[in-house]
């Protein structure tokens, strides 16, 4: 009798044990998962403050940064319910409601304007990074139903638009900054990347069809240039030559 008592009791916590391990894992799974949320939003959230705080150098639209902004919100959001008891969190969940309810869609930025671009060429490498983000960012809140299919076109093609206007733009300077050091083989380079990205573009506007004939210009006068480089070195070598027979064929001096 006792034997079988004991060996109850031994089953029974043999199966509480079970229990309780499956428990602690689950909670540990759980616990795993919330961390790896947080993280996955707090990523978000940077990423994107980081891009409201260098917008400033991008001509965008306003509706734009509302997306940016409301991106933030619901990342913030997201984070408070996975940890409704930080008070942190829940002063951060105002201030983002508060910076979208502040952004005025009414205004809006055309990229028709005139950009000037940075003299650094770092600078330009990182703004065309930044556009390459927006897009990104404006991408995937459209994935996720953020972002209605004609806001998200028009602002697509709206950056689309500007990244083609640096690139074209950061290649035609650095084609001109070649041509006035006589540079005009890496000069016929640069004009030619710009004229080719501008000829990868589906539908050409106004920009890109002015900003074509002015490169088909300097291109024409990059090979004129070269042609009458190349003729003049041509007639110098035969110069050249012409001395050397002469030197060689000439009667020789008597002493």
């Amino acid at each position: 009798m006792i034997f079988s008592i004991v060996i109850g009791l031994v089953i029974a916590l043999v199966i509480l044990a079970i229990i309780i391990n499956a428990i602690q894992q689950n909670k540990e799974r759980q616990e795993a998962e919330k961390r790896t949320e947080m993280a996955k939003y707090k990523v978000i959230i940077e990423e994107t403050e980081s891009l409201l705080m260098n917008v400033g150098n991008i001509p965008v639209s306003k509706q734009l940064i509302l997306v940016l902004h409301q991106r933030v919100l619901d990342a913030v959001k997201a984070m408070s319910l996975l940890s409704p008891d930080s008070s942190e969190l829940r002063q951060r969940l105002r201030d983002a409601e508060t910076r979208v309810q502040g952004v005025t869609t009414d205004e809006k930025v055309q990229v028709e304007e005139k950009f000037t671009l940075p003299d650094d060429d770092r600078a330009t490498i990182a703004l065309i990074q930044g556009i390459k983000k927006l897009r990104s960012a404006l991408r995937a809140e459209h994935t996720k139903g953020k972002v209605d299919t004609h806001l998200f076109m028009n602002e697509d093609k709206r950056l689309d638009k500007l990244q083609l206007q640096i690139n074209v733009e950061s290649l035609m300077k650095r084609g001109q900054s070649a041509k006035q050091t006589q540079m005009l083989g890496s000069a016929r380079q640069y004009f030619e990347k710009a004229l080719a990205t501008i000829d990868a573009q589906a539908n050409k506007d106004e920009y890109a069809l002015k900003r074509k004939a002015e490169i088909t210009t300097e291109l024409a006068e990059i090979t004129d240039k070269l042609k009458s480089s190349n003729a003049k070195d041509r007639l110098k070598k035969e110069a050249a030559e012409k001395d050397d027979l002469d030197v060689l064929f000439q009667p020789k001096k008597k002493w």
